[in-house]
């Protein structure tokens, strides 16, 4: 069995200070490192997801002309309303500064359509294109997955239920993941559909 670690989205718009920053994002951080270093160490691979938007996504508000954080409707989608974020080649899109890039292996991008959102590391939120990881994780023979990031409610849950569909097994290291949290509860609801969907809570 071959594992890899999968690091979603610990970019600097969704830590402390950043436009759709999540409480304690920064958090995530540390643990990334260390599991990237374990994982490194025994020579598994370790890889990163990046919200890689155009300047004109259409899931932001500023470009739907909706107000922030309500919901509509975007190519046949329901479509939350996001404050401008992940936009390619900002300091906003990098990483955050304390992720340790030299333990990384890959980094995939996501959300590059300007049409449809793209939640999961897999899939647009419509599964009408797919990104390369599922590619890179077969080439490699790779079976098993460990995630954590950002968000717990939105990108970790949705790639964690497409992991899943897709045969992977899948472990979430909930000390590493935090949310949104539109609603209060939600990251306890996505932790739950994460394992009633059959993935391991660590």
């Amino acid at each position: 069995m071959k594992r890899a670690l999968i690091i979603i989205d610990i970019q600097n718009d969704f830590c402390p200070g950043g436009p759709m920053a999540v409480r304690e994002g920064d958090l995530t951080v540390a643990v990334a490192n260390r599991y990237a270093r374990e994982f490194r160490a025994r020579g598994e691979c370790v890889v990163a997801l990046q919200d890689w938007h155009p300047n004109n996504h259409g899931s932001f508000a500023s470009v739907s002309g909706e107000p922030v954080y309500t919901l509509g409707e975007l190519n046949g989608l329901a479509q939350i309303w996001w404050p401008d974020h992940g936009i390619q080649g900002s300091a906003g899109a990098d990483f955050h500064p304390d992720l340790d890039r030299t333990l990384i292996d890959a980094v995939f991008h996501k959300g590059e359509d300007v049409d449809v959102d793209s939640y999961s590391a897999f899939f647009d939120n419509g599964h009408r294109r797919k990104t390369e990881l599922d590619r890179w994780l077969r080439e490699r023979d790779i079976s098993h997955l460990v995630v954590l990031g950002l968000a717990t409610d939105y990108c970790v849950k949705y790639s964690v239920l497409d992991a899943l569909e897709l045969g992977y097994q899948v472990e979430v290291v909930e000390e590493g993941c935090r949310g949104v949290n539109l609603n209060p509860e939600d990251s306890a609801i996505a932790i739950e559909q994460m394992r009633n969907q059959g993935a391991v809570i660590i």
